[in-house]
């Protein structure tokens, strides 16, 4: 018997039809496909499955006992004739299910009280009972009671525990279970082994061998403990290796130090401040300071809570780049963003951004605005001041990334919500510099991270976090409103409404699309929730900001300033609505109320607003709530976020809502929000988008493993950039990577 390699197709080993069942339902294509499909757990020889813990839809496999047959008939609508149903009911002495079987009665033969056996399907509801419907089974021998099981062919696979695999219809776990034994039998004494002995002798981790077989055929619990620290090893450590790859390749590029000048634009702006810096602005200033003067590419994260002041530490930066000679640009995700950084930009710096214009300084700088929507004239004016150098600072949306637009001098990349852009995006930006150099580059996120996460997901760049607000920060306080359950709470909003508009305040009321034909997510400013939380449950489509607005303007916010906002608006027009709202209630063309998608979800800064009422708010995430709270109680006056919902209590998505209202700690609640997502989500933006690498490791749970992956990935980067010494993690990384991907990573 040839040994078989890791890269071995299935085909040849399994069958094509197993290969392919395989391949179309789990997408395992090779040996080492299939070797890295782990078991998501164990049943123990002598017990039975806990069916309280399926789930509606699961695929599942059950070890389970027969407890109830019944052979009915009944009268089949579509053919007007009687027909035959089996119901099987198996359990596990605490919980039932039941599995049926139509036309299919002389399965009763084999299907009998008593048996004992593994049975797998989809789990679904009929009745209030939870069924599968056509479930694959094996029976073990008759007689057999869990407590003796012996090696039947069935089970010959498992030890004293059996390994129960995500599966499918197609390929239930015991099949898969099988196709497991067979590569097992066949792997070899020696395989390649991406960890090296060094790193596993330090950390006292078995071999890559003994841990495939160990978490496959264990015999026992301390078996498959000691397989998962050293699976997930493989995982976090070939991972940070890429990282540290990246940055060893980007600490090696050429950029032009950009200093301050000691009497120069930044020292006039920080002179016009009306208030003190925070110690942790000031702190990541001289940071960011420092690593814009070195010659090469500074490439750091800055993040933080909602209204933390980063794009105040943003600007600073820029103006350093400036002081120096060079031009600054702002990329935001959307021109409403971009245009309320341009309109936040220019008021702080005054005549500072007015340079060579009547009652502007010399010692200024200009700032230019370019969008998708600017007209011909505005357009050829930006270009123009962007080209010869006059605009120090360019702040725009992705109409910064065409060709047309050319930079006499880039030192500086800021890219405000990072995680709205593509890598390609921000690296067509960064191409924009001039000899050769490399811009330095600041990311921002409003959206805080946990730091297992920012260790993983962005491992390649310094992160800076501004943990404290800035003085004049009030309270937020945030309620759930039950729409269903208490219709009085719902009125009682609107009547709060009015009354903060009675007061001289502003309310902005959000809804998850916009309507009139839209989709959920029909442009680049809706951003519909990813409920982590969907079933198949039938709801109601999500309410409307154009189906909202005249229900509230001709009942209960009649007579009110009401204005509505969304990404499909023309550009001139969102503009101007911000700018009404921005004016405050004060203004002849004032707004009050504005009813808008999740457009405002960032950087809008409207200190006279008090109130956030969030409409289906359990169609929202956690950080988007998080983020829409924050747009209120930034000017000195208590906030108030209201989560209307129609969600019942002890729903996923209620628990959701009560725990955005229970904290305002950004941190906190970015890890429930990981919780209760897939970490691939989160995990894809290492991945190009696709399914994560990661089914072992936990970037919550594992933080030590990844530390220590970090520290040991590191040192042999720095040794050995290329990997020549370790020719086994330079393929894992290369299968990590594939052509697409590696591209993705090289232009970031």
């Amino acid at each position: 018997m040839v040994d078989l390699q890791l890269d071995d197709g299935l085909a040849p080993v399994l069958g094509a039809k197993t290969a392919k069942a395989l391949e179309s339902g789990l997408g395992l294509r090779t040996v080492e496909d299939l070797l890295r499909h782990y078991p998501r757990r164990y049943a123990e020889r002598g017990q039975l499955s806990d069916l309280a813990s399926l789930q509606v839809d699961e695929h599942v496999t059950v070890m389970a006992r027969i407890s109830k047959v019944d052979a009915k008939t009944y009268m089949d609508r579509k053919t007007n004739r009687r027909t035959d149903r089996l119901e099987v009911v198996v359990t596990d002495g605490h919980g039932s299910l039941v599995l049926t079987f139509f036309k299919q009665a002389w399965r009763a033969k084999d299907l009998r009280e008593g048996r004992v056996g593994l049975f797998s399907g989809k789990v679904g509801v009929f009745r209030s009972q939870r069924q599968l419907a056509h479930p694959d089974y094996v029976l073990l021998p008759e007689s057999t009671e869990l407590d003796e099981v012996g090696d039947d062919s069935v089970l010959s696979y498992a030890g004293a525990l059996i390994p129960v695999y995500p599966a499918t219809a197609a390929m239930p776990s015991w099949k898969i279970a099988s196709a497991m034994a067979i590569v097992l039998d066949q792997l070899p004494e020696q395989i390649e082994d991406p960890l090296p002995e060094s790193t596993r002798i330090s950390h006292q981790l078995m071999g890559l061998r003994s841990a495939l077989m160990s978490i496959h055929r264990p015999e026992s619990r301390g078996d498959v403990t000691a397989a998962q620290l050293r699976l997930r090893w493989d995982e976090a450590f070939v991972l940070q290796t890429v990282l540290a790859q990246r940055r060893f390749a980007h600490s090696a590029l050429p950029a032009t130090p950009r200093v301050a000048k000691a009497d120069g634009l930044l020292a006039s702006f920080d002179a016009t401040l009306p208030f003190d810096l925070t110690a942790g602005q000031v702190d990541i200033g001289s940071v960011i300071s420092d690593n814009l003067s070195t010659s090469h590419p500074m490439n750091r994260l800055l993040q933080g809570e909602v209204g933390s002041g980063k794009t105040l530490v943003a600007l600073r930066a820029m103006l350093t780049v400036v002081d120096a000679g060079g031009q600054a640009v702002l990329l935001a995700p959307t021109e409403v963003l971009a245009a309320q950084h341009f309109r936040s930009i220019t008021s702080m710096l005054g005549p500072l951004a007015e340079r060579g214009m009547f009652g502007g300084l010399d010692t200024g700088t200009r700032v230019a605005l370019l969008t998708g929507s600017l007209n011909t004239v505005r357009r050829r004016q930006a270009l123009l001041d962007i080209s010869v150098g006059d605009a120090g600072i360019v702040i725009g949306t992705h109409a910064l990334l065409e060709d047309r637009v050319q930079f006499f001098d880039l030192g500086l990349v800021v890219v405000d919500e990072q995680h709205r852009f593509g890598v390609e995006q921000r690296a067509a930006l960064s191409a924009k510099s001039r000899d050769g150099a490399r811009p330095h580059v600041l990311v921002m996120t409003a959206t805080p991270i946990p730091r297992t996460v920012a260790m993983t997901v962005f491992g390649d760049l310094d992160v800076s976090t501004l943990s404290e607000l800035p003085q004049g920060r009030a309270p937020i306080t945030t309620h759930v409103v039950p729409a269903i359950e208490r219709p009085d709470l719902l009125a009682r909003v609107w009547t709060r409404v009015r009354e903060e508009v009675d007061s001289g305040r502003q309310v902005y009321v959000v809804a998850p699309r916009i309507g009139d034909g839209a989709s959920t997510s029909s442009d680049e400013d809706v951003d519909q929730a990813d409920s982590p939380d969907d079933t198949a449950v039938l709801r109601r489509p999500p309410i409307a900001v154009l189906d909202l607005a005249p229900m509230l303007t001709d009942g209960p916010l009649a007579g009110l300033r009401v204005e509505v906002l969304h990404g499909r608006l023309p550009a001139d027009e969102k503009d101007d609505i911000m700018r009404r709202f921005a004016a405050g209630p004060t203004s002849a063309d004032g707004i009050d109320v504005l009813i808008a998608t999740t457009v405002i979800e960032v950087g809008v800064d409207v200190p006279n607003s008090t109130v956030m009422v969030v409409m289906d708010a359990d169609r929202f995430g956690v950080s988007q709530l998080h983020q829409l709270r924050g747009r209120v109680g930034r000017g000195g006056l208590p906030g108030l976020a209201l989560l209307v919902t129609e969600s019942p209590i002890g729903s996923p998505a209620r628990a959701r809502l009560d725990a955005v209202a229970a904290t305002i700690d950004g941190f906190e609640l970015s890890r429930i929000d990981l919780e209760q997502r897939r970490e691939g989500d989160v995990l894809g933006a290492i991945q190009s988008g696709r399914k994560s690498s990661l089914r072992m490791l936990s970037v919550l749970r594992d933080e030590d493993v990844i530390d220590a992956a970090k520290a040991e990935a590191t040192a042999i980067v720095t040794n050995d950039p290329e990997l020549v010494s370790a020719p086994a993690l330079a393929r894992a990384v290369a299968a990590l990577l594939d052509e697409e991907q590696a591209d993705y990573l090289e232009k970031s």
